[in-house]
């Protein structure tokens, strides 16, 4: 699986000066966010956990953005000093990566692509590179990619009106060496002076996956964009059994001990009234999941069978009391970049791997700090904030959807 990934931002955005004046064209406000927002959780819902972010125009931005609203995220920024082509600055993001194969993805658009299928096709034809494709009906915006019988890419059409045809996704699986061993000058075009030029000779293949598409480069699209990526109001009466529940725990289920943990059962208490929100809430929610960081593990003040037995003593005790929890999900590392670790949605996509009827539209994240806020955030869900331990928490705020007092004045809402 690919789970290094190079993210090219360093766009103008020409097409959009009118309609977003002075921004790169990555940081275009769509439903609320970045639009960089929205492709980087995408990736990470699909594995990716490594980000070269390929910058130029206005790259301080981008930096500021990066540093306050991804500050655990694994990235490096590679910046070009003047323009280079997507060909240039893809060679020279190229220096910063790990892996063999890596992913390449423009930053003003959106594929939601099946990373793990594409990466297998990648590896089981020993590809110098595979286009994700896009098949599209009545366009005249973009060229059509052929491919034959092997799924080689054998053609590149120009831009005209078709009726029908697959279309480049702007997502690439990239062999490194292979690439770097063509010795391009500093300053080239990847689709024009790479693909088009070297197909026919390279181990170039096309996968084609009927997903999810908006590029936002025109106004057209970016205002689309505004409504398909937006999410409704939260409506707590629309809550069934098609929806999940995911809950922190320190603070929300059982009392915080403030600069330290719960180490053993002795020292777990519940907070009042959780037990029987936990009861009215396993009669409204499919799924109810705990996800909790854990570093105290980690830390050598608490063993992993310690928090085994925490969890398996508070789980008796939820469902005694009439209750139900799914499934625990923690995570021990001290590492904030841990992809795991809140606010890193990790826990979140490991739990829709286990559960893949988990639909984070139709899911909610409870928790007392804004690290569970954001985790909800990043993995596409809805945020409810309990002022439990910090009752000073600003409200609104952009990442939370409701406030409420405890867990069980949220479950009295249902």
């Amino acid at each position: 699986m690919t789970r290094e990934c190079i993210i090219l931002a360093g766009g103008l955005g020409t097409r959009l000066r009118d309609t977003v004046p002075d921004l790169p064209k990555s940081m275009a406000p769509v439903a609320g966010r970045p639009f960089l927002f929205h492709v980087i959780n995408y990736l990470r819902s699909q594995g990716i956990e490594k980000f070269i972010i390929s910058l130029g125009y206005k790259h301080d931005m981008i930096e500021i953005y990066l540093n306050a609203q991804f500050s655990t995220l694994n990235f490096q920024c590679s910046i070009e000093q003047e323009a280079l082509g997507t060909g240039g600055a893809i060679q020279l993001a190229c220096t910063k990566t790990t892996e063999k194969d890596v992913l390449v993805v423009n930053g003003d658009t959106l594929f939601k692509a099946d990373l793990h299928e594409a990466a297998m096709f990648h590896n089981n034809n020993m590809a110098e590179c595979t286009l994700l494709l896009k098949p599209m009906k009545n366009f005249d915006r973009y060229g059509v990619v052929e491919t034959n019988g092997d799924n080689m890419v054998s053609r590149f059409k120009e831009k005209q009106f078709y009726p029908a045809g697959n279309i480049n996704a702007g997502i690439y699986i990239l062999n490194i060496p292979k690439f770097l061993d063509e010795e391009f000058p500093s300053k080239f075009s990847f689709e024009k002076d790479y693909l088009e030029k070297l197909y026919s000779k390279r181990r170039i293949y096309g996968l084609v996956q009927d997903k999810y598409f908006i590029d936002i480069g025109i106004p057209e699209d970016y205002n689309r964009a505004q409504t398909e990526l937006a999410k409704p109001p939260l409506n707590l009466k629309a809550i069934d059994k098609s929806w999940t529940l995911f809950i922190d725990r320190d603070g929300v289920i059982n009392q915080e001990k403030k600069g330290d943990y719960i180490r053993n059962w002795e020292e777990f208490v519940f907070n009042e009234g959780v037990n029987e929100a936990l009861r009215i809430m396993a009669n409204r929610f499919g799924k109810i999941i705990i996800v909790s960081n854990q570093r105290g593990v980690d830390k050598g003040l608490m063993t992993e069978k310690d928090l085994r037995i925490i969890h398996a003593e508070m789980q008796a005790a939820i469902e005694k009391a009439g209750g139900r929890i799914d499934k625990i999900y923690y995570c021990t590392s001290t590492d904030n970049q841990h992809p795991d670790r809140k606010p890193n949605p990790g826990m979140a996509f490991h739990a829709k791997k286990e559960f893949p009827e988990i639909d984070f539209s139709k899911s909610i994240t409870v928790g007392n700090k804004p690290g569970d806020m954001l985790f909800a955030r990043c993995a596409g869900m809805y945020s409810v904030f309990v002022a439990t331990t910090n009752p000073d928490m600003a409200f609104p705020h952009p990442d939370i959807d409701l406030r409420f007092s405890s867990l069980p004045s949220f479950a009295d809402s249902l």
